[in-house]
């Protein structure tokens, strides 16, 4: 029997992969009594009655596919919102690493999950994580390791010593990534992570022409994108291209301003990470 088949589809037409909405009343179907959500001394940090929703937008023109997420064990909430966030942003070419969409979705912890909501764009390799929690004050400082505003509570489910955001921050700049911290609208917080140019930047016309490149060209910057820097070996052991079409295509690609020279080893400039995000 294909489970899939008795899944419902949320009423706004977006997917409702763990049967949460009730065919008979299209309303969300209660699995236990809430805990009063909006008072922070009442919350139940062990069980999640929000929903969580995961938009991915294909073309900013058309109405984004949503995935919903019911509420349920911490840790299995999170995971939950975590995973989904990963998988669909992988499928559509994202980049981002797991482990940074984890530590950003923990975060929504400090907003006790109020309105948590994820928006995957740019093929997936920018990723929107908004709340309408109590915001974040010092936004600078939250990035820098030691600062942290975790009670007790949530750190059953989270490290609790201010290292995640500023792991974020490390992590994605390894690969000329960006993190950028905003207010919400009305209250609550908007983090979103990057593998495209400086987001303050992301809205200026490009003037730099695609330039004209091959099958060989294309391969070696896809090989290089996952990775800081490689060497014509580890090209030609990603890709089994000939050493001599390495060669070659790090020439032309060094002198167009795509990679860049460290030691033996090359590595995509910011130039260059737009374009072989662009394939």
């Amino acid at each position: 029997m294909d489970e899939s088949q008795d899944r419902p589809i949320s009423t706004n037409g977006g997917i409702d992969p763990y049967g949460l909405f009730d065919r008979s009343t299209s309303s969300v179907a209660p699995e236990r009594a809430a805990v009063p959500q909006s008072d922070p001394s009442n919350f139940n940090y062990d069980y999640i009655d929000t929903i969580a929703c995961v938009a991915i937008y294909d073309k900013l023109t058309s109405t984004p596919q949503i995935i919903q997420i019911p509420g349920g064990p911490t840790h299995q909430f999170i995971e939950n919102i975590a995973s989904t966030t990963y998988r669909e942003a992988q499928q559509r070419g994202g980049m981002i690493p797991y482990t940074v969409i984890r530590e950003v979705t923990e975060n929504f912890i400090h907003a006790n999950f109020s309105e948590p909501v994820v928006s995957v764009f740019d093929k997936g390799n920018t990723i929107r994580f908004a709340d309408q929690g109590p915001g974040i004050q010092d936004k600078d400082r939250a990035q820098e390791p030691g600062f942290t505003s975790a009670s007790e509570p949530m750190k059953k489910y989270i490290r609790g010593v201010g290292s995640g955001l500023p792991l974020v921050k490390e992590v994605l700049s390894f690969s000329h990534g960006t993190i950028k911290i905003e207010d919400n609208i009305g209250q609550g917080s908007v983090v979103t992570i990057s593998l495209l140019r400086d987001l303050d930047n992301s809205k200026q016309p490009q003037t730099t022409e695609l330039p004209s490149l091959t099958d060989n060209d294309k391969k070696v910057l896809l090989a290089l994108m996952p990775h800081n820097q490689l060497g014509v070996t580890d090209i030609h052991n990603e890709t089994g291209m000939p050493n001599a079409s390495i060669h070659a295509s790090f020439k032309k690609l060094e002198g167009a301003g795509i990679l860049e020279k460290i030691g033996k080893k090359r590595q995509l400039t910011n130039e260059g990470r737009q374009i072989t995000l662009s394939f």
